[in-house]
């Protein structure tokens, strides 16, 4: 191992240490209670509920996957992605926070997600909980799969050259996972303020450097504006060439299979889209794709999510007091906002300082990666690799512990076995995190996986199964429990249907699933609440008091 490397390791090392002592210093209070292990007994100040739910919610393509895409096709996508993603996250805590804090409390003092769906509807046969708890383990399982790639990607190209992605994946994943085992919702919080910090430091740090090395933001936008379409708002570089060969198809060519296709290209081809080298510099076509209107409500309906991201909205329910969400609030959009747009600018400078090192979307997601390892001291580059590191912490712990508290608390405890010790309920949530590892674990096993494709099916699958049924279950008194199961099978359903059959028809079909399953769910949550029985008395009294404010 080369002494850079070694620095790199130091500093990691530190970095986790700290991460491990956090946990073993909430593992002893988290341990005394189940509620205290899933929602940290609703204690949670406004600084560490603003940037635990945003650094949980972010995870690991923040620092890769946005920078990557930005990097690979241009700033389009990225950046109409980035104002969907910071317009629905203030909407969410300005709308959604203050009236789900009420009602998860009213609503038998619910502490999953699953709970609260269940608890307001009063229903006795748990089949909202069952299904919200099953579609949660299926959808936290492919979110976590994207976190262990991030440790796959960060470690096998910081220690090895690219070289043992499975064997350093794994290795990540099984520290996460032992992380998640000691401490529990009240460590993952502390430590996700901490990470949070981290990663938004990590993004202003090399922001700041590699605008200095590039001589100027001047000079880099002079630069990127020869690629055609780079910077264009309605614009997209895609990466097709002229022999007919697709993105998919160069994508799944290895790193090496790409460098020799570039060396062998004669510099007097015209018209290649892949990134390969000619003079030096990447090869983009002199007529970019187009960008419609379509296409652009298709990225910012990635904000959608948010009404429905279990990790975000449990830290609404735990904070200790409905009147430090407006602090909290203001702290979770200025994270936002710079993090974001740092992010974006990254991949954009990182097009400029290193044109032709990254030749594929899935090894463009390691730019920030380079830069890092480029532009700093060894030791400080490991530090700064940490914010990679703290990313996919504080995102693979939240998914892990939310979908084994689904399984533990929602189907064991609540439907199968409704006497259970709370001990048995601890066993329980243990054996559920180990056996989510392993299947994510596989799902990770490709070393060419896209981080930011894999966010973006998971997002999906939580935006339109709890997004709608959320808002209409917090504003709309006439939504009936059937119309909450209709919603959630409808919009997962459509997620499925759409991104495996009804995409592959291309044009106005080829957009994110997210924004045509979230109006199907929400047509389908209306439709069938006025075809059944109107709520009971109860339903409707539970809903005007949270309403009012007079629990």
């Amino acid at each position: 191992m080369k002494s850079e490397q070694i620095q790199h390791l130091i500093a990691m090392v530190l970095y986790m240490a700290v991460v491990i002592f956090i946990g073993v210093y909430y593992a002893k209070r988290a341990n005394k209670h189940s509620d205290n292990y899933f929602l940290g007994g609703r204690s949670l100040g406004p600084w560490v509920t603003a940037m635990s739910a945003e650094a949980s919610d972010m995870s690991g393509w923040l620092l890769m996957g946005l920078p990557g895409l930005a990097y690979f096709v241009g700033v389009a996508e990225a950046t109409w992605t980035a104002i969907g993603l910071a317009v629905c996250t203030y909407i969410n805590w300005l709308v959604v926070s203050k009236r789900l804090r009420r009602y998860s409390e009213r609503a038998n003092n619910s502490i999953t997600l699953p709970d609260f769906f269940s608890n307001r509807f009063r229903e006795k046969k748990k089949v909202i909980m069952t299904i919200a708890a099953v579609f949660i383990l299926v959808f936290f399982a492919v979110y976590a799969a994207s976190c262990f790639v991030t440790c796959g990607k960060l470690f096998s190209n910081l220690f090895f050259g690219g070289k043992h992605y499975v064997g350093m994946m794994i290795l990540g994943a099984v520290f996460v996972l032992a992380y998640t085992f000691l401490g529990g919702f009240l460590a993952e919080s502390a430590s996700d303020f901490m990470q949070g910090i981290v990663m938004i430091v990590s993004l202003v740090v090399i922001v700041t450097i590699g605008v200095f090395s590039a001589g100027g933001v001047g000079a880099i936008i002079d630069n990127v504006k020869e690629f055609p379409g780079f910077l264009d708002f309605f614009g997209v570089s895609d990466p097709v060439n002229q022999f007919g060969q697709s993105f998919s198809y160069l994508d799944k060519l290895k790193e090496p299979e790409l460098e020799a296709l570039a060396e062998s290209l004669s510099t007097t081809v015209d018209g290649l889209y892949v990134q390969g080298v000619n003079n030096a510099l990447p090869i983009f076509s002199s007529t970019p794709g187009t960008y419609s209107i379509l296409s652009i409500c298709s990225c910012m309906a990635w904000g959608l999510g948010y009404f429905g991201m279990p990790q975000v909205l449990l830290r609404f329910m735990a904070i200790r007091d409905e009147k430090e969400l407006k602090p909290s609030r203001r702290i979770a959009m200025i994270w936002v906002v710079v993090s974001l747009a740092v992010a974006v600018f990254i991949g954009i400078m990182g097009r400029h300082l290193f044109p032709t090192v990254h030749l594929t979307g899935a090894a463009a997601e390691n730019i920030f990666i380079t830069l890092a390892t480029n532009a700093l001291p060894a030791i400080l580059a490991g530090f700064v690799m940490a914010g990679i590191l703290a990313a996919t912490i504080s995102s693979s712990d939240s998914y892990l512990l939310i979908a084994a508290s689904a399984v533990s608390k929602n189907i064991f405890k609540g439907v199968i076995h409704k006497k259970a010790t709370d001990k048995q309920v601890m066993w329980v949530t243990r054996i559920t995190l180990l056996v989510i590892a392993i299947v994510a674990i596989v799902i990770a096993l490709d070393e060419n996986s896209i981080i930011f494709k894999i966010v973006s099916f998971a997002w999906a699958g939580f935006g339109a199964t709890f997004g709608p049924l959320m808002l209409f279950s917090l504003f709309w008194k006439r939504t009936t429990a059937a119309g909450a199961v209709a919603g959630m099978v409808g919009g997962a359903g459509m997620v499925f249907l759409w991104k495996l059959v009804i995409s592959g028809f291309g044009s106005v079909f080829a957009i994110y699933e997210l924004l045509p399953a979230f109006i199907f769910s929400s047509i389908c949550i209306v439709v069938v609440s006025l075809l059944t029985k109107k709520p009971s008395e109860e339903i409707e009294a539970d809903f005007e008091a949270v309403k009012s404010g007079n629990l």
